[in-house]
């Protein structure tokens, strides 16, 4: 068989109708024959376009609302015959199929009607069946068919016409485009359904069951310049169902945004969207994937205020994310520090004339915050295989806090360990979070010790303290969490050292009497949660 495919008879059927008319042109003009289903049709013959009906071809006409239409022999044997197989070839004329030499086929659009409904019903009229089947059957079978599902392949084909045929290479290439398409449509539906499925189910085993089976998929992939290395090959993906974020943000301005400037932007809006509004404006700053200033205020230039004096060192190069628009006070402010990105759910016009000025500095707005208390699954590749895991969603409400000393904590400290507990969350372990007045004071992240990760914390706190001109550390008096049970007492009488009065942690250790015992013994409060937050 020759390298180059002559196209001669097409099979079209697109939910997504961009560019179609001008390729189906394109073909025509080659005088390839065309033929269609429903609404691509009636498309087709309004742009002048001679089209035969699907049905024609099936002598059966479309049933069930659509449902059933091209699962037919005369439509999957033209899709499937090899032509280089004499008993295909000798199979097709017996029973008069005729083989196609294109397809050119998308889905249902699922993932948009995700992002617009969750109607359980409408979702399923959604889910394409005929079409993957299509799909495969034609990627399958591209060395005598060539299948093309995205609009901007259809370009390419019309020019390699011109040039005698599809080139095999360029058929293996879309077909593997083709096949990983319908993966990501699977994915989605699969992700979907098993999400419902996990929220309604009544059992933990039942929940369990629905990840023996999962699927993740991407679509829209964008190839990013590098990855976390030179060296290294990386792309972005859009996930379903959808989620307020970097992936479906608008850039206003900046260069492309990296690999790495994703995952911190990342990092810095999923932290941020812990903070509800209407408590208050909210500013996170993050280097490296870990927090290094995190504040609460009633306004958004005095959170930003906070946020950098914990750590203005770090802050350099770093990302900013805030839960609320970010507006010209506090955009000049964030000007003066050199940043690499800023996230936040809407940007005034002032401050995008701000930060206009600083023509490399990435700005991102996304519409809305992250549901922090959402379903979902999370992904992380290991040798051989995948980690998988629901999204960390836990809650405590603080009525739900165990006092577990004499000393009482105050109002004042209980509202501090709620915040130094929503940002535990997100600092890798061990994590160490120092907090006093709504500020971040100091944070100690990824360390192998919790006892260094105490004390890096309060080092930075002392530092902090040092470049403000203030005598003493910020952590004097503050409180401090940390994400998982302290094994000893030497992490706490560390974060006492650094001047903590108050503790939130989860418990849970066969040690936690002596660790309770040495928080009485230094006459500060200490309240369990029953819940830990380790982020590796």
């Amino acid at each position: 068989m020759s390298d180059r495919l002559q196209i001669r008879r097409a099979l079209i059927s697109v939910s997504d109708k961009t560019a179609i008319e001008d390729f189906a042109k394109g073909l025509a003009q080659q005088g390839v024959q065309l033929v269609s289903t429903g609404g691509t049709a009636k498309t087709l013959r309004a742009a002048g376009l001679e089209v035969i009906d699907v049905s024609e071809v099936t002598g059966f006409p479309e049933i069930m609302g659509g449902r059933v239409k091209t699962l037919h022999p005369k439509v999957h044997g033209g899709l499937l015959a090899d032509k280089s197989n004499q008993d295909h070839m000798a199979a097709i004329k017996e029973h008069e199929i005729e083989a196609f030499d294109l397809l050119c086929v998308n889905l249902y659009p699922f993932n948009e009607t995700l992002a617009k409904t969750d109607d359980f019903a409408t979702l399923i009229e959604n889910i394409d069946i005929g079409g993957p089947a299509m799909v495969r059957a034609s990627a399958k079978n591209h060395d005598s068919i060539c299948v093309v599902t995205d609009a901007s392949d259809y370009q390419q084909i019309l020019d390699q016409l011109q040039n005698g045929g599809v080139e095999q290479q360029v058929r293996r290439s879309l077909a593997a485009k083709a096949f990983a398409h319908t993966a990501a449509y699977d994915s989605a539906i699969a992700t979907w359904l098993t999400q419902d499925a996990s929220e309604n189910a009544t059992e933990q085993s039942q929940k369990l069951n629905l990840m023996r089976d999962i699927g993740f998929g991407g679509r829209n992939g964008q190839i990013l310049r590098y990855g976390e290395n030179p060296h290294q090959l990386a792309a972005i993906f859009e996930s379903v169902p959808a989620r307020p974020g970097v992936v479906s943000a608008q850039i206003l301005q900046g260069k492309a945004l990296s690999y790495n400037n994703l995952n911190d932007a990342d990092a810095a809006f999923e932290l941020v969207s812990e903070f509800n509004p209407e408590e208050g404006a909210a500013v996170a700053i993050i280097k490296h994937a870990n927090p290094c200033g995190v504040a609460r205020a009633a306004t958004l230039v005095e959170a930003w205020d906070l946020a950098l004096r914990c750590d203005p060192v770090s802050a350099f190069g770093g990302i900013i994310a805030c839960n609320i628009e970010i507006d010209a006070e506090t955009a000049t402010k964030i000007a003066t520090l050199f940043t690499e990105v800023i996230i936040a759910p809407s940007i005034s016009a002032q401050a995008k004339e701000i930060f206009a000025q600083k023509k490399n500095l990435r700005v991102l707005e996304t519409g809305a915050l992250a549901n922090p208390f959402a379903q979902g699954f999370t992904a992380k590749t290991i040798a051989g295989g995948l980690l998988v895991q629901s999204r960390d969603n836990g809650y405590v409400a603080q009525e739900d806090f165990k006092v577990v000393t004499k000393v009482k904590p105050t109002e004042a400290q209980l509202l501090d360990m709620r915040l130094a507990w929503r940002v535990a969350k997100h600092v890798k372990s061990n994590a160490i979070i120092y907090v006093k007045d709504g500020a971040t004071v100091g944070i100690g992240a990824g360390q192998m010790s919790r006892v260094d990760s105490a004390y890096i914390a309060g080092r930075k706190a002392q530092i902090a303290a040092d470049t403000a001109g203030l005598s003493d550390s910020l952590a004097q008096g503050s409180v401090v969490a940390s994400d998982a049970f302290f094994p000893f007492a030497d992490g706490l009488l560390t974060a006492i050292e650094a001047g903590a009065k108050a503790v939130i942690q989860p418990g849970g250790s066969i040690r936690d009497d002596e660790v309770i015992a040495a928080a009485d013994e230094a006459g500060i409060a200490m309240v369990l949660t029953g819940m830990r937050h380790f982020k590796h």
